[in-house]
């Protein structure tokens, strides 16, 4: 009898989330995946969709985002003269991209930024602590992944120092990226007058509602003025690499100029969000600095909550503009079809597409997964590297010698449409020649595919890649 009951619960629990599906669902192809997930999956397919399938765009925080933080914020940094250093692109080849970012976002490109480029961790470190140790008002910072070891002794360190000093510190680190963070270390740094909070946290009452929507940005803002961006995390492996991937190999840049506010804006924003205060969003803006560089910047956010996707959307707007070539490195490219498409026609066209990634992989399935695509892509004539040296993790696009992406956001659905993620835009020629020597230094240390030999590879191998491919909307 009871067992009657349940089966007739599950049931209707299962139809409810087949309607919710054929009504909300936008794409077919991850709609599909749901249903076989659910008739095939008894329970546990139920439970996945709970946790990682629902549409968090009918669950929406953006009308607070918009309303209190997006456009009082915005409208205050437009009415300062000092800080709007904003620019029209007048340029056919940018207009289109710059006006898709300020549409979604809200943000202008800003003139008068000066970008520099920090590859892997050496580099990024020294260049975060020398700023973080120039602070004499503020220092935020938010991460998806915030590990205890020799960097965070050092920053816990910093931040005593600079609290006594007068210096405002706050950190948001995400509740899932930075599991191992120990409430010993939290402690520690709430006993020294530190603010610090996490991006939805593991609660059993919204466990399932939110452990796929992720902080994944990595923002560091001092003092209005200098900022870091890009896709190294506090974490000691960017230093020492790891037993089972050898060295992490990635790409930050800092920011001075304009630029700068638009990450803070994105910071308080979520500091909105984690702590319900909103102070930040109401004091007057840091003053300028004379003229820092000559590089224009535009700064483009998305996440779960938006009703468009504005990096998934950026993407593909950089390969649809490609006239000569467009290289990309990142670890996960997973595309959705519009990127796919995208990619095939651009290679198609005679533009030069290349593809950097990397050849191990943190995760076996997402591994399976990002080369369920290779064959597709080798097919159309995109050229495809393999870089073997440790694990390459930089999420990076160049294109046509005036164009770059730098940021936090992969080539994924997850990136698109699940986490919150972070990029800079740079319309600047000498950055883009800088990232495309790189990505040919690169390539040549790189193993390249090729379409008949990929073809050869073992049917093992296809079955692998097939399986991981049919859930790959769900990664």
């Amino acid at each position: 009898m009871y067992w009657i009951i349940a089966l007739i619960i599950y049931v209707l629990i299962a139809i409810g989330m087949v309607i919710s599906l054929l009504v909300n669902g936008i794409k077919p192809a991850k709609t599909l995946a749901w249903l076989l997930t659910i008739f095939t999956i008894p329970i546990g397919g139920i439970l996945l969709y709970w946790m990682i399938g629902r549409n968090r765009k009918k669950y929406s925080w953006k009308d607070i985002q918009e309303d209190i933080a997006i456009n009082n914020y915005l409208k205050k940094i437009q009415e300062n003269k000092d800080a709007a250093e904003t620019v029209e692109m007048e340029a056919e080849e940018y207009s289109k991209i710059t006006h898709l970012v300020e549409k979604n976002n809200g943000f202008k490109p800003t003139k008068n930024n000066e970008v520099k480029l920090l590859k892997d961790g050496k580099a990024t470190f020294d260049a975060i602590f020398k700023a973080l140790e120039s602070a004499d008002k503020y220092i935020y910072l938010l991460y998806y992944i915030f590990e205890e070891g020799e960097l965070a002794d050092r920053l816990i360190a910093l931040f005593d120092e600079k609290v006594k000093k007068g210096v405002k510190v706050k950190i948001i680190y995400d509740g899932v990226g930075s599991y191992s963070l120990s409430k010993r270390y939290i402690t520690q740094l709430k006993s020294i007058g530190v603010e610090v909070y996490p991006f939805l946290p593991f609660k059993l009452g919204r466990f399932l509602a939110s452990i796929n929507y992720r902080n994944h940005r990595k923002i560091i803002i001092v003092d209005g003025k200098i900022a870091f961006t890009g896709g190294i995390n506090i974490s000691d492996k960017y230093l020492k690499g790891d037993l089972v991937l050898g060295k992490w190999h990635d790409m930050h840049i800092q920011l001075r100029g304009a630029s700068v506010l638009e990450l803070q804006v994105v910071f308080e924003i979520d500091w909105f969000l984690v702590s319900g205060d909103n102070s930040e969003l109401n004091r007057d803006l840091p003053s300028l600095e004379e003229k820092v560089g000559n590089q224009i910047v535009q700064i483009v956010y998305g996440g779960p909550d938006d009703y468009f996707s504005p990096i998934g959307q950026t993407y593909f707007a950089m390969i649809n503009n490609a006239k000569k070539y467009i290289y990309i490195t990142n670890p996960y490219i997973i595309p959705g079809t519009a990127i796919l498409r995208s990619l095939e026609v651009a290679a198609n066209s005679g533009v030069d597409v290349r593809l950097l990634v990397s050849a191990n992989a943190d995760s076996t399935l997402v591994n399976w997964s990002v080369r369920s695509y290779f064959e597709t892509f080798l097919r159309a004539g995109v050229k495809i590297y393999l870089f073997p040296k440790g694990f390459l993790h930089s999420k990076i696009i160049v294109s046509d010698d005036n164009l770059v992406s730098i940021g936090t956001a992969n080539m994924d659905i997850r990136s698109f449409e699940q986490n919150y993620e972070v990029n800079a835009l740079v319309y600047d020629q000498k950055t883009a020649l800088l990232l495309k020597q790189d990505f040919l230094n690169e390539i040549d240390q790189s193993i390249p595919l090729d379409y008949e030999t990929f073809m050869n590879r073992p049917y093992l191998e296809k079955i692998k890649e097939g399986f991981a491919k049919i859930f790959s909307p769900l990664l």
